[in-house]
């Protein structure tokens, strides 16, 4: 009788666990370790969803009122850390940089990206005939990381 009740009281702690941690949209198809590494890294977010590329692993996710992009590899290793930001967000220095080289172009998009230590940005600007992509490593001046016409 003793073992009935502890296995049902078992059962019943179990259930009340897994309740409380509802499960992400598209985490049962994530290996154990990527979900051990991601829940270790992120314990505050909120929204996740993952999705499942040719190699890696894409959680999607708010974090701190932010959406949030991390990529793992297929054996639970971060790659990499996205997320969307404002021009206002930049470093000081991108900021000035940008804004001597952008005068007849706008913003279209614009991401930074947390890797190995170092932080990358990478902003679209759009003119009427071309879309550049610039990135800028470590926070120093931009270059030029591709440029294509429009039709």
């Amino acid at each position: 009788m003793k073992k009935i009740i502890l296995t049902i009281a078992i059962a019943i702690s179990s259930f009340a666990a897994f309740a409380g941690n509802p499960v992400a949209a598209g985490e049962e198809n994530i290996s154990r370790q990527v979900l051990e590494a991601f829940n270790t890294a992120f314990t505050t977010v909120k929204e996740v969803v993952w999705t499942e590329g040719s190699n890696y692993y894409k959680a999607s996710f708010v974090y701190n009122e932010k959406y949030v992009f991390a990529y793992y590899s297929m054996d639970g290793d971060l790659l990499g850390i996205t997320r969307y930001i404002s021009p206002a967000e930049l470093p000081l220095g991108l900021q000035i940089s940008l804004n001597k080289n952008s005068n007849d172009c706008w913003v279209s998009d614009l991401f930074e990206v947390a890797k190995n230590g170092t932080t990358s940005y990478y902003i679209t600007l759009e003119s009427a005939d071309t879309k550049t992509v610039m990135k800028s490593a470590g926070g120093s001046d931009w270059e030029v990381f591709k440029t294509v016409k429009k039709s």
